[in-house]
């Protein structure tokens, strides 16, 4: 059998190109089926000596951890490396509850280090996802953790986090031929950066299978997997079911003329992008496998004319929106209940508000200068609601480094954070006004600007000024109107 190739995320740690992915262990405990936990980690065995080594898991993927734990403890194997993740629910962790949140994970695993944790946040406005990604960082350095991840994390707040100090290898996102996101940015900052993707969507939930050539448009409540529901979603954003049969079309053709599958070819168009690390082909441990199918991958190449076929089918699709893990952050939910109900039952307010006798009502970050100098972050007024000159600073830290851009989509989530907290959203802003210390920042600035308020198109006003504090590279202050509540 073809050996199995390997891709590194850190000069100590990597993992196979193809990663078996286990959150079908979920949809198999579904309605509380309960799955014989023994013979479904001894399923796993069959993987691991084709060389597929690397299982991708996540703290709410049932009792995949727990699985992959026994795994782990009754095989004497070589070496597998186990991906999880950690999705906290949104709104202030302790330090405390996200060492236990880790103890938990590696007590499931029976391990005293994870290999990989990746990190997924639910609304960067909240600056607490950066807390916990701070607190990770803490137990990386402690040891517990080998090397940091994150999941559905968009361009912007990965150029944040880079840049931050916050040492992560990866970046687990969906990218396949529907789903092209990643093409825009994402790809050229993890060249830059070193960063590896670990994708997952490659084959659609199955749909991207021989099984759907030709088929009949089923109704998302037939399918039988939070997967296809999932993933019919996003085929109905892309441009529907007669424009991904012309893909999957397509797809066979070339397929029939390389002599391997659809999957094949699909994983294939993945993979061979330079910044991605490994494909995650999910997997029905004890029901089926597509060992020897999957390992075909790595037998063949695309020619000149296939690439142009595949490209030419991919450009009629309709772009999935917004950048990469956007689908769990703003409509439309491409999830498997089309909403975040089944994730996430509440957001509470990124900051605090304190109402004032007159009925005014502000808000306070924490940040040392909002105490020093004696001002608010935001107050509103009425309709009004306005957001002091805003640094890229949290609690204590400076975040962004020395990268204009990473402290500018800082200073933006911190106003949306504020203009939320007092009952509009960015939507409501009318006027900016932006203060950089160095002229040659003002492109990669304003690109920032552009990028968050496309869309609202407020009043500006960009100046080169005298910031304070030699940290800082941009200051930004807001004017919002909002309706009543």
């Amino acid at each position: 059998m073809t050996a199995v190739p390997r891709c590194e995320l850190a000069p100590d740690f990597t993992v196979s190109r193809i990663v078996t992915g286990l959150w079908q262990i979920a949809d198999m405990e579904r309605d509380g089926r309960q799955l014989d936990q023994r013979a479904t980690a001894d399923a796993m065995e069959p993987y691991v000596a084709a060389g597929l080594t690397t299982f991708d898991m996540a703290d709410h993927y049932g009792s995949a951890e727990e699985i992959a734990g026994l795994y782990r403890s009754s095989h004497a194997t070589p070496p597998t490396e186990f991906l999880t993740k950690w999705v906290p629910r949104p709104g202030s962790l302790t330090h405390e509850e996200v060492r236990a949140a880790v103890q938990r994970s590696l007590d499931r695993l029976g391990t005293s280090r994870l290999d990989l944790l990746q990190f997924h946040a639910w609304v960067y406005a909240d600056p607490h996802w950066l807390d916990e990604l701070f607190h990770l960082q803490e137990l990386k350095e402690e040891g517990l953790i080998r090397h940091l991840g994150v999941t559905n994390i968009d361009t912007a707040h990965l150029r944040v986090i880079l840049n931050s100090g916050i040492d992560v290898v990866s970046n687990q996102i969906s990218f396949s031929l529907i789903d092209q996101r990643a093409l825009h940015g994402m790809t050229e900052l993890c060249e830059q950066s070193g960063v590896k993707l670990i994708t997952f969507g490659a084959v659609a939930g199955g749909f991207l299978t021989e099984r759907w050539v030709g088929a009949p448009e089923p109704e998302i409540e037939e399918l039988s997997t939070w997967s296809m529901m999932k993933y019919k979603r996003f085929i109905d954003v892309a441009g529907g079911w007669e424009e991904f049969q012309n893909l999957l079309q397509v797809v066979e053709g070339v397929a029939r003329r390389l002599n391997v599958s659809i999957p094949n070819v699909a994983c294939r168009y993945v993979l061979d992008h330079p910044a991605v690390a490994s494909v995650i082909i999910g997997a029905r441990l004890g029901q089926r496998d597509h060992i020897r199918d999957n390992i075909r991958l790595f037998e063949f190449g695309f020619d000149n004319a296939s690439r142009d076929e595949i490209a030419q089918a991919v450009a009629r699709l309709r772009p999935i929106p917004g950048d990469c893990g956007d689908e769990y952050r703003r409509a439309p939910f491409l999830t498997a209940s089309g909403d975040l109900s089944h994730h996430v039952r509440e957001f509470p307010k990124p900051y605090d508000i304190r109402t004032l006798a007159d009925g005014r009502r502000r808000v306070l970050t924490g940040t040392y200068w909002e105490e020093v100098a004696g001002f608010c972050r935001a107050l509103r007024i009425g309709e009004r609601i306005l957001v002091s000159g805003t640094t890229a600073t949290h609690r204590d830290r400076a975040i962004g480094g020395a990268d204009p851009a990473a402290q500018a989509h800082f200073i933006i989530d911190k106003i949306e954070g504020a203009i939320i907290s007092l009952g509009g959203t960015l939507e409501d802003v009318v006027r900016t006004r932006i203060y950089i210390r160095d002229l040659e920042d003002w492109e990669p600035v304003s690109r920032v600007h552009g990028e968050r308020f496309r869309h609202v198109r407020p009043a500006n006003t960009l100046v080169q000024a005298e910031l304070i504090g030699d940290e800082y590279l941009v200051e930004i202050e807001a004017e919002a109107i909002c309706p009543s509540e």
